[in-house]
């Protein structure tokens, strides 16, 4: 009988676990597909860093800004350099995965296929690392994003917390620090200069583009053409092959 009474009863805390658990993430998913994030982990995450090393001066420049109000220019860019199957895949881009494990089992250098989705799940909530629970976490918050968001919230929320440069996050803070322009009025080039340096914003620099960050910019408008311009995200059609 003892034994069934701790059955019972670790039953009920196992269940009650699973019902906070998906009330703690569920809810705060839901709620930002309509609430604008003040900041994001991976914003604290950098200026916890930088403070910890002594740079007193660090400063996030981080200014929010609705899609609508940004260039259709700087969508398509992202997505060239990041996902390009972002407007049809869900969440996760099972052949990129595939195409780095395999390059990896060949001795290549194990690169990143994380979508733009992926991306917003890591960088809005979660810490830094590449531990199993973390990973396990992110494609759980993937899931939940890519049913809970349509597609332009998750690109609206990328475009503006992803970091372009040393406590620099979102295109707004981005072209306004380096064009001296809105975010709204960047052109194909500019917006192209933007996305070659989101791989590795720290040490990859528009201000100071260096040959392979110019090469990469030129390399990414001809992408950005070739996927059709930013007409590409208002539909689902399958890319052209162009990887």
């Amino acid at each position: 009988m003892r034994n069934k009474g701790f059955a019972a009863w670790l039953r009920r805390a196992l269940l009650k676990a699973a019902l906070a658990w998906l009330i703690l993430t569920v809810l705060p998913v839901l709620a930002l597909r309509w609430v604008r994030p003040l900041s994001s982990a991976y914003m604290l995450e950098a200026r916890w860093r930088a403070v910890s090393a002594g740079e007193r001066a660090y400063r996030t420049d981080f200014r929010w800004v609705p899609y609508g109000r940004i260039s259709p220019q700087a969508g398509i860019a992202v997505v060239a350099s990041e996902d390009q199957t972002f407007p049809y895949n869900h969440g996760f881009d099972f052949r990129a995965i595939d195409q780095a494990i395999r390059t990896a089992e060949r001795g290549g250098r194990l690169r990143g296929a994380s979508t733009i989705t992926q991306q917003v799940a890591k960088n809005l909530f979660l810490w830094g690392g590449r531990s199993f629970v973390r990973k396990g976490i992110e494609a759980y918050l993937t899931v939940l994003i890519d049913v809970l968001w349509p597609k332009q919230r998750v690109l609206e929320v990328y475009l503006n917390i992803a970091q372009f440069g040393h406590g620099i996050f979102g295109v707004q803070a981005a072209a306004q620090r380096f064009f001296h322009e809105p975010a709204a009025r960047l052109t194909p080039a500019q917006a192209a200069l933007l996305a070659a340096v989101l791989p590795d914003p720290v040490h990859w620099h528009v201000a100071n583009p260096s040959p392979f960050v110019r090469w990469r910019q030129g390399w990414l408008l001809h992408q950005m053409a070739d996927l059709g311009g930013p007409a590409y995200l208002r539909h689902h059609a399958p890319p052209p092959a162009v990887r």
